[in-house]
C-alpha cells in the first residue's frame, strides 16, 4: 500500500476549512440580497456544489505554505 504524501494531507485539511469559508461567504451574500429571495431554494444548493468544487483548488495553493520548509526557503531567498 502506497503512503499518502504530506502535501495531500495538508490539502485535504485545508480544503475542509476553505470550503467552510467559501460557503459561508456565498451563503451570506445569497441570503442578504433581497432581489434573489425567490431563487434562494435553487441558489443555496448550487452554491454548496460550487464551494465543494472550488475548495480543493484553493487549498492546493494554500497547502505548501503550511509547511515549515516553505518559510525556511523564503527566508533564504530574502537574505
Amino acid at each position: 500500500m502506497e503512503k499518502i504524501r504530506t502535501e495531500t494531507y495538508l490539502t485535504v485539511i485545508a480544503s475542509l476549512m476553505v470550503n467552510a469559508v467559501v460557503f459561508g461567504v456565498g451563503a451570506i451574500a445569497i441570503l442578504s440580497i433581497p432581489a434573489v429571495e425567490h431563487y434562494v431554494r435553487f441558489l443555496l444548493p448550487a452554491w454548496i456544489a460550487i464551494s465543494l468544487v472550488i475548495a480543493p483548488f484553493i487549498a492546493f495553493k494554500i497547502a505548501p505554505r503550511m509547511r515549515l520548509r516553505y518559510w525556511r526557503d523564503q527566508d533564504r531567498v530574502h537574505i
